[in-house]
Parts: structure tokens; sequence; C-alpha cells
């Protein structure tokens, strides 16, 4: 077995129960870069290869005590700090993990899934330390926690302390505890599941006969508790559709794709029912995981869509409004890298964007650090840059090292595919006469040399750029953790800043945004999936203004899966007199918000049971810029009844139209009508929507 020790870490002693030996023996791994304990990221040695190894989870013989959590950390979704005597007479599982590894994203379903197969037995328990500088800021965790659903405690590692006093030298490391708090085992890269849930049963079943298993849960406050439902949740990609008249928006978080006008914002179709899944069918139907980058056929019918987390490449057709598997299984690929193949059952691996051209698809493949090109007449689908091996070196287009490209865009004549090769930071092109791969701007000799500093070619900086859009004899970056949009001179390497500089939010001549995703170029504006600020935004060439694009019709994301959840409230009974009067609706919003006034909101009135009011004109209010209280004339008669308020209102921070929430709520209320029953034929219902 491997050693488990590091110059300047504490040698640790691992056990293995007897029974699961066999099974830690050999299995696959795939690792992300690696780093020394004992430095910084920045300093950090070079990345492994991406090729399998054996030997994955390191053992010894005895037992050693696992090193005790810092104090001076922070942690997410938990109310307090946790520590290991917190977690006494439960299996522990730490998950060693940075935000934006490809292969760290690839481990997070299967910890989701390995914590319900022992939900009162195991801890998992995400130990984040930052390969990127904005990746160490505890805001910027706990956006990546909402992204992807993360629903256990995580520790901000942002010293590298914990991963120093456990010997970690990779992305993702898991390391078993037992509920004794002695070390188990560990495991570098993807493919632990496997693995590990035969050694957490036999140390469940071990430990229940010694008495010293816990099964009360653990106390959690996630991150999600209480937050509203935003009208986009993290979009990664946006396609424009100029000649048509229409945007695609990947809402990567919701798990579909939203179709509006690009004129107006109003919202034409919602691709995908919004539950996470991989299912064909109808636009209502569909299921999708985490979607990101689209391609649009010439004619316009057909939509392509990387189903990111999938491990498939989706085809809408348009017209139809169904979505059928192009490529892929829906489960990534277990060859690595995957092996080429004819559609639909070729196998994929993290799929992140899409060009088209000429009929040929290429695929920005993500977790195979390779880009790869689909013959849409042949279904003949293969690697067409990359070896596979994780980095950033230049050379034959098969045998250049690639590092999580994430974006794709041809340049005018097609004769430049351009990449954001982002855990390299860099961005690169392949030169499609030559077949070769060339580094434009961005370091070349370390997956760990990037930063904020423009420049002439390789002494440029970037910070793990997600988008890139070829435009106009320029080419525009999304460089994504440092919240900024660059561009650059394709003639001459040049690199200077176009918009952006800290995280924030702001349109304007100096705009600001939060870790964009995606860009496309059209029609002189630059597109923007403004990722963390849940939003898109629009900045125009020529005037330099930022503007946020505003959707409106949101009555059509709602699908039958029901993703904006209404939230039913019963309010206290209400006695009135008979007579003419009206219903009046009183709605407040948490400070700094107010109605949006471009997206229209919904609010009907029923009632149920008996004539006690008889709504006398109109029971529905269906526009934009509500201005509370609203009134509705009825008239009351002796009786009782319910009377529902069905309410889904669109607000926005006063300031930040970008930050725009839905939330729907079902009011219910008792309502008596009798003689000298309170007020004279007027109920007022009052409501106050939650932050």
């Amino acid at each position: 077995m491997k050693v488990f020790s590091k110059a300047g870490a504490r040698s640790l002693s691992l056990r293995v129960p007897g029974i699961v030996a066999a099974a830690v023996a050999a299995v696959a791994l795939v690792a992300c870069s690696t780093a020394s304990p004992t430095s910084s990221p920045t300093t950090a040695n070079a990345s492994t290869p991406a090729a399998p190894a054996s030997d994955q989870v390191r053992s010894y013989a005895g037992t050693q005590p696992a090193p005790p959590f810092p104090t001076d950390v922070d942690w997410l979704n938990t109310p307090a700090p946790l520590t290991l005597k917190d977690l006494r007479g439960k299996v522990v599982l730490l998950d060693f993990w940075t935000y934006g590894c490809i292969n760290c994203m690839h481990d997070i379903p299967w910890l989701l899934k390995i914590e319900k197969d022992f939900p009162d037995t195991l801890a998992v328990i995400g130990v984040h330390s930052a390969k990127f500088t904005e990746s160490g800021n505890t805001k910027n965790i706990r956006e990546v926690i909402l992204r992807y659903g993360l629903n256990y405690p995580v520790v901000n590692d942002y010293k590298f302390q914990i991963w120093n006093e456990y010997g970690v030298n990779a992305w993702p490391t898991l390391v078993l505890i037992d509920p004794a708090g002695n070390i188990v085992g560990a495991h570098e890269g993807e493919g632990f599941y496997p693995i590990f849930k035969p050694i957490i049963s036999s140390l469940v079943a071990e430990f229940s006969k010694k008495g010293m298993i816990d099964r009360r849960p653990l106390k959690l406050k996630l991150e999600k508790q209480g937050l509203p439902q935003t009208v986009l949740a993290f979009p990664g990609k946006v396609y424009v559709d100029g000649a048509r008249n229409r945007m695609f928006i990947a809402d990567t978080a919701h798990n579909r794709i939203v179709e509006a006008t690009l004129s107006d914002g109003q919202v034409v179709a919602s691709i995908g029912s919004g539950t996470r899944g991989y299912k064909n069918g109808s636009f209502a139907d569909a299921e999708l995981n985490q979607p990101y980058g689209m391609a649009l056929s010439p004619g316009g019918n057909t939509l392509y869509v990387a189903d990111t987390g999938n491990h498939a490449i989706r085809s809408v057709d348009l017209k139809s409004q169904e979505v059928t598997t192009l490529v892929g299984t829906g489960q990534q690929a277990a060859a690595y890298p995957p092996a080429p193949g004819t559609a639909p059952n070729v196998a994929l691996s993290s799929p992140w964007a899409l060009a088209l051209r000429d009929n040929e698809l290429y695929i920005a493949m993500a977790g195979s650090h390779q880009i790869w090109r689909m013959n849409l007449k042949t279904k003949q689908v293969a690697p067409f840059a990359g070896s596979g091996y994780e980095g950033a070196s230049d050379g034959p287009r098969m045998e250049a090292s690639l590092a999580q490209p994430s974006a794709l865009s041809f340049n005018a004549d097609g004769s430049r595919l351009y990449f954001a090769n982002s855990e390299g930071s860099e961005i690169r092109y392949i030169d499609m006469k030559k077949g070769t791969v060339v580094t434009l701007a961005g370091a070349t000799d370390s997956l760990f040399d990037f930063g904020n500093k423009n420049g002439i070619g390789t002494a440029a900086r970037f910070q793990h750029p997600l988008g890139v859009a070829a435009y106009d004899g320029k080419v525009y970056v999304a460089d994504t953790y440092n919240s900024e949009i660059r561009v650059i001179d394709p003639a001459t390497g040049a690199v200077s800043t176009l918009a952006g500089s800290t995280a924030g939010w702001r349109d304007g001549k100096n705009p600001l945004f939060y870790e964009p995703g995606g860009l496309f170029a059209a029609g002189g504006k630059l597109y923007i999936a403004d990722t963390n600020n849940n939003s898109v935004r629009i900045l125009d060439l020529a005037t330099g203004e930022t503007s946020t694009f505003v959707l409106k019709g949101l009555s059509l994301l709602s699908g039958p899966s029901d993703v904006y959840a209404t939230k039913e409230v019963h309010l206290s009974p209400i006695t009135v007199a008979p007579g003419s009067g009206s219903v009046r609706l009183e709605v407040t919003f948490p400070k700094g918000y107010e109605p949006n006034a471009q997206a229209p909101s919904d609010i009907t009135l029923s009632t149920s049971g008996g004539q006690a009011i008889q709504l006398a004109g109109t029971a529905k209010f269906s526009k934009a810029d509500p201005h509370f209280p609203l009134e509705f004339p009825a008239t009351f008669t002796a009786g009782t009844t319910d009377l529902t308020v069905d309410l889904s209102v669109v607000y926005c921070k006063t300031v930040e139209a970008s930050v725009c929430l839905i939330h729907q709520a079902r009011l219910v209320v008792p309502v008596t009508v009798a003689p000298g029953g309170g007020a004279p034929s007027n109920v007022t219902v009052s409501y106050s929507v939650e932050q």
C-alpha cells in the first residue's frame, strides 16, 4: 500500500477491516492537481497524471488517532464549529476538495449518495482547501455549497492546516475515521464509493457490537435555509440567436434551459422540468442535470446542450419541443480517457461547452481534459485535442496537455478554435490548419501560476476563466475567479481589462460581476452569464454600458415539478359585516426590496364553500409593478367561507435589479360574514414576504 506521509507532515497509521481489504486493492484513480502539504497552492508541485493508478487506499496495521480540527476556521452548513469529539460514535468521511476541480465535482453525487446509504451512522465533512486565491473566501465557498446542493458540514481550511495534519497531497482525497476517532484509510482521486461503502458497512457492524455507535442526527444549519428562490440559479452559459430574436440561458442549478425573446425578455419556454435527472421527453417532462454549454443548428431548429451532470449531449427539437440524447449514457465514462465510438452509446465525462461548425460538433470534455469532435452525419465521436494528461503543454493537438477546458469559440473564418483552459488559467486555441495547440495568453509552465495581471501573452495572468468569445477581431474572456471581463488582441496576445473589478453587482459604466461563467458575443454586445449574481448581463461594446437582462412571464418557469414551491399559509379568521365592500391585499417586502417593475406578478382570489363572498369584479391581477395594497371589489352576505389568495410575485433589491427573487404563497383566510361583524364589509389580508 502507498505510504501516507510527507516530510513535515504527521505520519498516520491506518487500518482496513479484514473483510474488505480485498475490495481496497485495485480501483482506478483520477486525481486533480497535487499540492505540497507544507506549502500554499501557489507554490505547489506540478499536477499528477490523469491516467489510472493502483494502490488507492492507504492502510497500515494498528491505529492512530485522527488529528483534531483547528479552532480558527470557518464552518458552513452547521450552527457551530465541529470537533472530532462531537463526531465520536459515527464513521466520519473527510472529503478534501477545492471548488472548480472537476474531479472533486465528480465525487459530489457519490458523497450525497453515501450519506443516504448511512443516514444515521455516517458524518460526511467537506474540508475545502483552496487552490485559487478567491476560492479561499468563505463567501465564495457558500455560493458553491448552494450551487451544488451540499447538505453536509464544510470547513474552510484556507491555511491548509487540516491538509497538512493529514498529509494530503491531492484533490480530491477521502479519509475515513472510525467511531472511536482513529483513522481507517484514505483514497486519492475519484472512485471512492465502491471501495468505501463496504468498509463503512464493516465499521458500523463492528462498532455496533461494541455499543459504540451514535445514531443521533448531526445538528445542521444549512446555508440554503431561509433563502428565497431566485428566478435563475447560477446560470452557467448563455447563447444568443439574434436572427430569430431569442436567447437561451443555461439555468444550471435549476437543471433547465430557459428560452426568452432577446428584445424584451419574455419567457418563451422552459426546456426541462427542473427536476434533476436523466430523462428524454417533452419540455415539461424531460430531465437535465446541471446543463452548461449550448450550440444551435444552422437552421435554428435544434439546440445542442452539454448536459454536464449527466455526462451527455442532449438534442432539443425547438419545433416539436422534445428532448432526446445525442450522445452519452447518462453515466460518467468508466474508462479514462473515455473511448471513442458511434453515438449515442458513447460514455462521456463532464462535457462543459460546445461549438458547431461545418456539421462538426466540438465538445469541451472537462472531465478528461480533452476537446472531442462529433460528426453529426456519421455520428462518430472521438478525441480531437488533448492527450488526457492534465496540463498546459502546447504542441500537436493530440499530444498537447489540457486542463479542464470549459469554453469554446471559433474565430470568424474558423481557422482557430479558442478555448478556456480553466484549471491552467490560460486562453489557448487549436490552429485548425496546422493541427496544433497554442497558448494565446496566460502562463504555460504550471497549473498553479495564476493571478490578475494584464500584459502580453504568457506574461498575463487569469484566475480560472470559464468563458471565451471570439468576436470582431478580439477574444473576450470571462475571467471567472477575478470577476472580470478581459479582452485579448489575438494578433499580439495583449491582454487588458474591459469591465469588472471586485466581486459584486453594479450596472452602468463601471459594472461589477460575481464569478461570471459564460460569454456570447453578437450584435455589438457581450452577453454574460453572471453566475453568482444569478443573472444575465449585457455589455454594450460601443458605449461600455452594462445592463441586466430582466425576464418576464415567469409563470412558464414553474412547470409540473413546481420549481418555485408554493408556501401555504393559514391566516387568522376574519369576521365582517354584510354589504358591498372589497378584499384588500397588503403585501410587504424585506427592507431594501420592492416588486419588480418589469416582470409580471400573478395574484388570484377564490373562495370555497357558500356564497359569503362574491367577487364583484376581477379576481385576478397579472401584470408588472403591483402597488400594494391592491383592492378587489366584493359583495358580502351572511355565511362562512375560506378566502384563498394565490400569490406569485417577483421582487428585487431596490438598487440591484439583478438580484431578483420569486415568491409563491397560497394564503387561506377563514371569513365569517355576520351582522355587526366588525369592519363594514372590508376584508384586509396582510402578508409579509420573508427574505
